[in-house]
């Protein structure tokens, strides 16, 4: 087998749990081979760049074997090598996530308590319980 279609290569090598979400992550524009654009049709052989963009990682990978059966994650991962710029980019974005503050921290305040939801109850219009009528007393 010298060809395989990029989705289902993308499903053969464990980047996508389906083919179906291969090829909606395709036709979003999030996967190039070679640098262009492509159709989940397209059809990838040994040799091709193929980029896949995963949130705002993209990972450049190039393409070593052509499976079209989707076996075990060490039999996948000899489908593909990464390449040295992907790599070091990819260890880049997870330190700088790992560094990154808490964002929880960040909260001054958290949810009101029961005092707090009492004492604004309180400064309410206090007569908003009343009986509103329509008729001329």
């Amino acid at each position: 087998m010298e060809r395989l279609r990029i989705d289902k290569w993308l499903w053969a090598a464990r980047f996508y749990k389906t083919r179906s979400l291969a090829c909606d992550e395709i036709d979003k524009g999030r996967v190039h081979v070679n640098g262009a654009v492509v159709k989940p049709a397209r059809e990838v052989k040994v040799g091709d760049l193929v980029e896949v963009r995963t949130g705002t990682l993209i990972r450049s990978l190039n393409v070593t074997a052509i499976s079209d059966k989707r076996g075990p994650a060490p039999v996948a991962a000899l489908l593909f090598q990464e390449t040295e710029a992907s790599i070091q980019q990819r260890k880049l974005a997870a330190e700088q996530h790992r560094l990154a503050p808490e964002p929880a921290l960040s909260l001054a305040q958290g949810r009101p308590t029961k005092r707090d939801r009492r004492d604004g109850e309180k400064l309410r219009d206090t007569r908003w319980n009343e009986r509103w009528s329509a008729s001329i007393d």
